[in-house]
């Protein structure tokens, strides 16, 4: 007599990839395909990362291309740029985003000018490499969204993969960049799972996650799930856009989209006043005044310190229900 597990309805289902997984595959395949690679940062060798994303890589690659650092951002960032500058492509990666204020000189004065400011003779290939968003508790000092703080640095670019998919091609992306690039994930993708593609976007083309025809909602990072909860409860039709990256910004899908809706909606976990999102409403409302039915909504967190408390965090941040009722009142609007 069979038992249930040996009949062919309960063979094991195929197992997807998680999203943490894709990145671990990312960081992999990009030592491999080229020897200068290196991953510097705290905890990132035996230890695997704070959040285990570099597991394995230490044994895999050695302790010279999987560097252990001390407590201090300021000093390996440093160091990282300065190894970018010399013939290695370092990924550098800061624990948390908030982290970031401790060592933006390296960044923000050194690896995003050095390339204009020597005529191009000198390239920056190097990936700062972080993790951000609220939703898991982490208080005020470990949840927030910066990514429009590192967007409006010249010669940056910033990167912010939402799928799985993305997470393993970005990555390489990111590391193959003559340049600085910021790649920015967030910790509650890190289990996700999905399958991972074989036909990747470049950087810098977004990507249409659900297409519609009322709303164009634009939108990147852990966002999108919301957006896509919203685009299957709403009562209106949602054509979803994940941007993939701040910058370099593909507004040219989004104004394809928006001319076609006439209304747009941009949501994002980060505070709403002068962020990214104001950006796009600024262009979008340049290019295509005309043909809008309303003007351009945003929908990020209010200009506050986040929470520790969960429901307080919970009622700040946009979901899917408040995305869609938003959605719903643009073309309540017009």
């Amino acid at each position: 007599m069979s038992s249930a597990t040996d009949s062919p309805a309960a063979a094991p289902v195929k197992a997807q990839t998680r999203y943490m997984e894709a990145l671990n595959r990312g960081l992999a395949d990009a030592m491999e395909e080229d020897e200068r690679v290196v991953l510097i940062g705290i905890d990132v060798g035996a230890g695997g990362g704070i959040f285990t994303v570099t597991r394995g890589l230490h044994e895999r690659f050695g302790p010279d291309r999987v560097i252990d650092t001390p407590i201090s951002e300021m000093g390996y960032v440093g160091a990282a740029v300065g190894a970018a500058m010399t013939g290695l492509r370092p990924i550098v990666e800061i624990m948390f985003l908030d982290f970031i204020g401790v060592c933006l000189d390296p960044i923000l004065n050194q690896a995003s000018k050095l390339g204009y400011m020597t005529n191009g003779a000198l390239k920056v290939p190097i990936v700062f490499r972080t993790q951000t968003g609220a939703g898991r508790s982490a208080g005020a000092q470990h949840s927030q969204s910066l990514e429009a703080m590192l967007a409006h640095v010249p010669g940056l670019k910033v990167v912010m993969p939402a799928t799985v998919t993305d997470a393993h091609d970005l990555m390489l992306d990111a590391v193959r960049d003559p340049g600085p690039v910021v790649f920015i994930e967030n910790r509650r993708l890190y289990a996700m799972r999905g399958e991972l593609g074989v036909d990747p976007l470049p950087l810098g083309r977004a990507r249409i996650a659900a297409p519609g025809d009322d709303v164009t909602v634009v939108t990147w990072g852990q966002s999108l799930r919301e957006c896509l909860g919203a685009a299957e409860a709403a009562s209106v039709s949602l054509e979803v856009i994940d941007l993939r990256s701040i910058v370099p910004l593909d507004m040219e899908t989004v104004l394809r989209s928006a001319e076609r809706t006439g209304r747009v909606l941009v949501v994002h976990e980060a505070v709403q006043d002068f962020g990214a999102g104001a950006e796009i409403a600024a262009r979008v409302g340049h290019d295509l005044f005309d043909l809008l039915r309303t003007p351009v909504r945003r929908l990020g967190t209010p200009s506050v310190p986040m929470p520790f408390n969960p429901a307080l965090e919970r009622a700040l941040l946009p979901g899917a229900h408040s995305i869609a009722d938003a959605a719903a009142a643009l073309v309540a609007e017009g």
